[in-house]
């Protein structure tokens, strides 16, 4: 017999639990005094990518983002950075508004392993990045002149039941290799306010990334306590236009804003209390498989981070700080770097410029 939700007591839950990560509590429950090492922005979000032409074309020519670099990197400290043996990586960053996403494509060792099919956004490996629009409408018409593969049957409006999302549009999609992506409209006063400049541009820029998680208490836990970020509010999702949004049925989402303090982008937790089932990110997860999404955040101070993170158990992929060649520097955009992985395997990438 199928397991019956008491939703009801689901949201109460998640609400007490919301209610213990924001409100204050002595120096406060939301924030902490500022440490060494404390993450000060989050600078591109990344993912690993087969075909790098098409994959490029596509953010080009659909999703109108500009390409300001294409290079290779290869040596040792790459292999360490990266935790992949032997690797020969081009790259490509591309711009949208103020922010830069990178494409990543292994030259050698060949590509790994493809996104599961099928793959939800419950499960633990899921992660997306929103793309803000300035007019819903114009910008879902592009996706369907261009073919794009959707999530989502059609845009959905958040409603007026959900006070903290009201108003916003969104649709989920896929690119041509099946990382899912999301394109996102605010109203009036809801979003950050970079997102209410006078443009006349149609798509404006990279707003959040989003990642599943187990627990918002524990991952919290980690982005603010470890890392330094600040929760920024949190809304908990449910209904019909939920399910279209991630084409998920009997779907009720936590989702929990933690941010760096400064513009675009931030991270968005994503905990999914149903449906129950989801699936953990595979242990054996390399950053050549194409489910493989990187964050880059930058630190004044690498090593303070480091060793905080080391000491609290966090799991690193790269084994310890690389120096960046200096011929490298100014095409990567840095000179130090780590990779880790927070407490659901989703990796980050620790920068000092």
């Amino acid at each position: 017999m199928a397991r019956i939700v008491d939703a009801s007591r689901v949201l109460f839950s998640s609400l007490a639990l919301l209610t213990t990560l924001v409100m204050p509590c002595g120096h406060g429950a939301s924030a902490r005094d500022r440490l060494s090492g404390d993450v000060e922005r989050v600078k591109m979000i990344g993912f690993t990518v087969d075909d790098l032409e098409r994959e490029t074309q596509f953010f080009e020519k659909v999703l109108q983002f500009e390409k300001v670099s294409d290079f290779r990197i290869v040596g040792n400290e790459y292999d360490r950075m990266q935790g992949v043996f032997n690797a020969n990586m081009r790259i490509v960053h591309l711009k949208l508004g103020e922010q830069i996403i990178e494409l990543t494509h292994y030259v050698s060792p060949p590509t790994g392993r493809p996104i599961p099919v099928p793959s939800y956004s419950n499960d633990l490996w899921f992660e997306h990045m929103a793309i803000v629009v300035s007019d819903m409408d114009a910008a879902y018409k592009i996706l369907q002149d261009g073919n794009v593969r959707q999530i989502s049957a059609y845009p959905i409006t958040i409603p007026q039941s959900n006070a903290g999302a009201a108003g916003i549009k969104a649709i989920k999609f896929h690119d041509p290799e099946r990382h899912d992506l999301e394109l996102i409209y605010f109203p009036q006063g809801k979003g950050d306010l970079s997102w209410e400049k006078p443009s006349n541009k149609l798509f404006l820029g990279i707003d959040h990334t989003a990642m599943t998680v187990a627990s918002t208490e524990n991952s919290v836990g980690f982005y603010r306590d470890l890392l330094g970020l600040e929760v920024g509010g949190s809304t908990f999702n449910t209904g019909s236009t939920q399910e279209v949004l991630d084409n998920l049925f009997n779907d009720t989402c936590l989702v929990t804003a933690m941010m760096p303090g400064v513009a675009p982008p931030h991270v968005e937790l994503l905990d999914y209390k149903t449906p129950p089932g989801g699936r953990p990110m595979p242990p054996d997860t390399a950053a050549n498989d194409l489910w493989h999404w990187q964050t880059t955040v930058v630190t004044k101070d690498i090593r303070a981070l480091t060793d905080r993170l080391r000491k609290a158990g966090t799991q690193f992929i790269t084994p310890d700080v690389v120096s960046i060649r200096q011929g490298d520097q100014a095409q990567l955009g840095f000179k130090k770097a780590v990779m880790i992985r927070d407490p659901n395997g989703h990796a980050l990438r620790l920068i000092e410029e």
